[in-house]
Formats: C-alpha cells, structure tokens, sequence
C-alpha cells in the first residue's frame, strides 16, 4: 500500500483488545452533562437520497464535513464503502466467507442480479476535484474494495475542518448481512461513503496518530467517529419510511414521490428502511425515571403483525431497565422494524435508534416463538447503549457491543424471571415440557472446551465463525462470574460508572477493566478473569475425580499386646467388629443410619484439572449433616483431600457458590457417593437444552 502522504499512520491489521487505558483526556475527556453537545461531533453528514425501489437503486449526494482533532496537517483522509462488501467474490467479505465457511447470518449465496454496490461518482473538496483508490489496511485481496483513500487538493490543518462533496450510487444487493431488499422491502444500512475515525495518541492504546479504518470482514460490524446527520429521502409516496433519528416537520409531496426529512446529533451512523406492504404503525411514548420522553415506533408487514405489540412491550421495557441500571437514554426516538418473511438476514440488527427485530406469524405466550422475539428485541435495543452511545471498535473489540450487550439484555431476562420453553403444544399435553434460563441457553453457545480465541481478538482473526459467535455467550458467563464474585450491585455499580465515564468517547477493553476494577476495588479478581478470558483465550475445567469414604476397621496384621506382638487375623477381626457394632446399637437404639458408629470414616475426595488453575472451594457433605470446606488455590493438576470423621461422606461439590459459569462441564464439579435421581434429572435438563440450539442464531444478531 502506498505511504500516506502526510504520514499519519493506520491501526494495525492484527490490532486487538488494548491493554493500555485510554488518556483521562481522551475523546474531549469525560462528558459531564452541562455540555452544548453531548458528543464531539467530528464529522457533519447532509445527504439526499433517491430511492428506486423497482430496480434497487439508491441515487446520493453527500456533502461530508469532517474535522481534524489532531495538531498535525493531514493531506489524506480514508473512506468506508461497505457496501463493496457485495459486489463480488473478491471482496474480502465474500472471500473470508468462502474460505471460512458463513455460519454467520446464513450462507445465502448471492444469485446473478443480486449483487450490491456503491460507486463514487464524484468527490471535490471546496470545489476542487479529489483523486481516490481502494487500499487494503488489513491486507486483503486487491479486488476488495470497501476502503478508499482520498489526497486530497487542500491539506487540513490540526483543529481545522473540510468539506468533501460527493455524489454516489448504490445498487443494494438481495437482503443479505444486514441490508438490502427482498421485494418491496428495503432495508439501506452501510450505505453511503463514511469517513474512518482518526485517533489521536492515548486513545484506544494509540501511541501515535493513526487513522483506525479496516476493511469489511465476514465477521466484522463498525467503528465511526460521533457527528450530526441531515438526510433528506426521496421515496415512492405508498412505501412507508422509518428512519434514525427525527423526523422534520411532515413529510412533502414531490409528484409521484414523498420527500422525508430526518436529523439526528451525536449519533455514528444512520439506516432507513422503506416498504409499501407495511401495516400501520405502532407507536407510543416512553416517558419514564431519568430521561427525556422517547418516541417509539414499530413497523412491520402484516404477516407479522402478531409480533409487533409484543415488540413495542419489549422495547418500552428495556428502554426503563437500560436507563435504570446504566443511564438515561439520551435520544427522543426509537423505531423498531420487523422484516418480512424472506428477509430474515434483516433481521437483528442494529443502527443509532432504530433497529430490526424478529416476526412470526402466530404469536403464542410462552413458546420458543414468543421468547425469541422478546430475546431479539432487547438485544438489539440495548445495542442503542454499548455499540450507540459507548461507541466502542467492533471490529477491534467485538466484546464491549456484543459481549457486554448480551450480558446485559441476559441481566433483563433474568430480572424478568423469563424462561426459554423448551415444549410445543402438544409435547405440553403429553405433560412434556421444559423450559431452561437466559444463562442455561448461554452455555451452549460459549464453546467452553474450544476457547482458541481470547474473547479480546478482533472479529476477523479468528480461527472460525463459531468462535465469533461465543463471543456473545462466552462474555456473558465471564461477567456472569465476575457479577458472581462481586456482588451484584457492586457490578451494576462499576457498569453504570462505566456508562457514566465513557458515554460518547469510545472505550476500550483497557477502559473497561479499569472502571471495573476501580469502583470494586478488587483488582485482583478483575485482573484475573481479564488476564483468563479476555486478553488470552483458556479453558476451565476442574472436576471431582473420585469420592470415596469408608469405615477405619482395625487393621489386619501384627499389633502389640503385653509387650509382644500378635497377629489379628481376618475372622478375629470380622468376630470383634460384629460385637462392637452390636454394643454400639443395644447402647444407640434409636440412632438412624446417619448418625456416628462405632468406628470413624476415612473420606478421600481426588479433583483433577484439565485448564487453567483457578482458585476453587470443594465443600464434602457427610451423613449427619456437617461439611467441611477446604480451599484449591494452587496450580496442581490434581489434589487429594482426606478426612477422618465418626460418619461417612455423602456429596462433594466444587464450587459450590456458583462462581465459575466457565466451567466446561458443570456435571462433573459433584459427585454423589451413592446413586440419586439428580444426575440423572440433570443430564435429562442438560440434553433437552439442545432442541434450543435454534437460538444459536439469535447469538449472530
């Protein structure tokens, strides 16, 4: 790739979870509330917008306003075209695809005609013409072109600002990884050229200038710098428009056309979707505890009009839980869209206050059906928070938007007390049903026994799809644990301070570890768990090995007696144990079988290790009711425990409070001396939890 002109540097291909926090100054420092604006605003987008909705074409013009935060001139700056990403097998989105395998969003193949595009048709700078190419940051192939460089006419002061002019044409592929369209249904997301974010050192682990720009990946969503948009769209007057942010004034007749005006500030992107086959929309006011009121809206086709009230519940709900346990909501819309049926790669997905959700038909309470649009809606709502207004890389870090998001959406659920039903109709009649909690359905998706990725690596550099996708859950149970350990308000406490430090300004793994570890005050736990998890990938997976626990008979063998030895023989032995049992139960009638004997108990509990050494309880159970709790803390792969006690041993339990959700087996942390329904109870639950791995792919939202 050719040198930047000016020098500045590009972030890494293999850049990944930073270590080293941020700058208390960076990204303007922390947001206090009593600002003019609640972001930055780097860059200004004013887009028109023309939308063909028979041949799929969105026709732009795009004046982008764009300023340099940085102290150094620069000559050159870098833009996304995302939607370059469909054009054809040579992107490095298609390609990754192919090599890899999909497992992510489905493997939908794109069909002659259904290809998706975006060209540059001009770009000037005050006026003057402005030369580009596509470069390939993360060394991808020569025939992807989703970054584009542009030198530009008139260099850009440190502090100053330019504005860049420029007209485009999309043509949107068949709906596939988070936009297009499948009949009248559009759905524009990624689609007009979008300036890089250029960090300045201390930010995100920057010790120099740099512009943070990579190329689209299979696996991959966004990063973009804070601004204001104004976007005008042209669309046939009987297709309905929602939109990010809020509508100006009423919508204005141009012919056979409808133009709509929506502005939004301090967001980091914008999507719209437009369809004629929409029903009438849903709409209600969130005027809730810390916030300004909030205009929701749902549209959605009329097949799927059974999932939009439960849609419009979800949303107000995890509107009041979000503000509630992280903070306010700091914009006054949000709208909700539900794709149609053949569009289901539309679905869940996220934008600045707008967001797609998930339709059925038929609408059942408390079915797998019901679940999953309840499930789909929070999550994606609480995108609004981590990737909206925490902005975190997610190419970079995909574990502050997708891990932390389900975590917390995983935390509503839970407050919710809702259950994932595992029965249909007819299985409940047959008196068959099941259901498994939010954290249950988690684990199957973690790949608990195949950690090759660090939950820090980036999104594309890993070794496959699935272990994208136990990003989600796998961070989920490392902060489940970490909540565990904690204390639950204690967490919640450290979130909302995240919230609070970080809204607006881009955080990183750094940053998160620190606020965790700052307002807990137990650094050692939170730099344990990181050091574990995120920033190295390891396996867990501590069991209980044996339990066994018999009675100490006299032993056999040559004693001492007057001052000689004699030999006690088995039949002695067997003659004098029948009469000491005997003087113990004339002397003991009512004893039960639990209650001490004649003779001790030698208890011997082996644990073995296959992962990583973490610091375990083992607490052993005996018959008449006592435990005792010894502690596993160091590296051994295996230890051996041995009690002595009047009565015998029942249970051993490792981690017996639950703490360590990453535990690649939880069956095998117990072990019963004698045989019990449990297991058996729990191997059933555990099994019946596999007719849930349809929800593998609500993990991909």
């Amino acid at each position: 790739m050719p040198a930047s002109p000016d020098g500045v540097a590009l972030a890494p291909a293999d850049a990944r979870a930073v270590q080293v926090s941020s700058s208390p100054s960076a990204w303007g420092g922390v947001r206090r509330g009593d600002e003019p604006k609640l972001s930055e605003r780097v860059v200004q987008y004013r887009i028109q917008a023309r939308l063909d909705p028979v041949a799929h074409t969105v026709t732009g013009r795009e004046q982008l306003t764009w300023r340099n935060r940085s102290d150094r001139s620069v000559s050159a700056v870098y833009l996304h075209l995302y939607l370059n990403a469909f054009e054809s097998e040579g992107s490095t989105f298609l390609s990754e695809r192919r090599k890899l395998g999909a497992g992510y969003r489905g493997d939908r193949s794109i069909e002659p005609g259904q290809w998706g595009q975006i060209q540059l048709r001009k770009v000037e700078q005050h006026g003057a013409k402005v030369s580009w190419y596509a470069v390939h940051p993360d060394g991808g192939p020569a025939t992807d072109h989703t970054v584009v460089r542009l030198d530009l006419p008139v260099p850009v002061p440190g502090g100053s600002e330019t504005t860049l002019d420029i007209d485009f044409f999309d043509q949107l592929p068949r709906v596939i990884a988070r936009t297009g369209y499948f009949d009248s249904f559009h759905l524009v997301a990624q689609w007009f050229p979008k300036i890089g974010v250029l960090e300045l050192p201390g930010e995100r682990g920057a010790t120099e200038l740099r512009w943070n720009v990579h190329e689209f990946h299979t696996r991959s969503e966004f990063y973009a710098d804070f601004g204001s948009y104004d976007v005008s769209l042209d669309v046939p007057s009987e297709f309905a428009v929602g939109a990010t942010g809020e509508p100006v004034g009423a919508p204005q007749p141009k012919g056979q056309s409808t133009l709509h005006r929506f502005v939004q500030d301090d967001v980091h992107d914008f999507a719209w979707t437009a369809d004629k086959r929409m029903g009438p929309a849903l709409e209600a006011t969130y005027d809730g505890p810390g916030g300004s009121k909030v205009a929701v809206k749902v549209l959605y086709p009329q097949e799927y009009a059974a999932s939009a009230a439960a849609t419009q519940k979800a949303t107000l709900d995890a509107l009041e839980y979000y503000s509630k346990t992280l903070g306010p909501y700091p914009y006054r819309t949000v709208t909700a869209v539900i794709p149609p049926f053949n569009a289901a790669e539309a679905s869940g997905m996220e934008y600045p206050t707008f967001f797609t959700s998930y339709g059925v038909r038929e609408l059942v309470p408390d079915t797998l059906e019901s679940y999953a649009v309840d499930v789909t809606t929070i999550h994606e709502f609480g995108h609004g928070y981590f990737y909206g207004i925490l902005a975190s890389n997610e190419f970079e870090e995909p574990m502050l938007d997708e891990g932390l998001n389900e975590f917390w959406n995983m935390r509503m659920l839970r407050e919710r007390k809702q259950r994932a039903e595992l029965a249909t109709p007819w299985m409940r009649r047959l008196g068959l049903g099941m259901s498994l909690r939010p954290i249950d359905l988690e684990r199957f998706n973690a790949q608990l026994d195949d950690a090759s990725d660090g939950l820090g690596e980036n999104a594309w550099m890993r070794v496959s799809s699935p272990s994208y996708g136990s990003v989600y859950s796998r961070t989920v149970l490392v902060m489940r644990d970490l909540e565990a350990q904690l204390g639950r308000e204690t967490l919640e406490r450290a979130f909302r301070e995240y919230y609070r430090l970080w809204k607006f300004r881009h955080p990183s793994v750094a940053d998160l570890r620190d606020v965790l570890a700052n307002v807990s005050g137990q650094p050692e736990i939170v730099d344990s768990l990181f050091a574990l998890h995120v920033y190295a990938p390891s396996t867990i997976d501590d069991r209980v090995s044996s339990l066994t626990s018999e009675e100490e008979l006299p032993p056999l063998g040559m004693t001492e007696s007057n001052g000689g030895g004699v030999e006690l023989r088995r039949e002695e032995r067997d003659r004098r144990v029948a009469a000491t049992r005997k003087a113990w139960k004339d002397s003991h009638p009512n004893a039960d079988a639990s209650a001490p004997g004649p003779f001790p108990f030698r208890t011997t509990v082996t644990v073995r290790r296959r992962g990583a050494a973490i610091a375990q309880a083992l607490v052993v159970e005996f018959a008449d009711g006592s435990r005792e709790t010894v502690q596993w803390n160091d590296g051994a792969r295996w230890k051996r425990f041995i009690w002595l006690k009047p009565t015998r041993a029942v249970y051993a339990q490792l981690d017996p409070e639950s703490l360590h959700s990453v535990d690649v087996d939880r069956f095998d942390d117990s072990r019963l001396l004698e045989s019990d329904r449990r297991g058996a109870q729990r191997l059933v639950a555990d099994l019946a939890g596999l007719f849930q791995l349809a929800l593998a792919a609500l993990s991909s939202l």
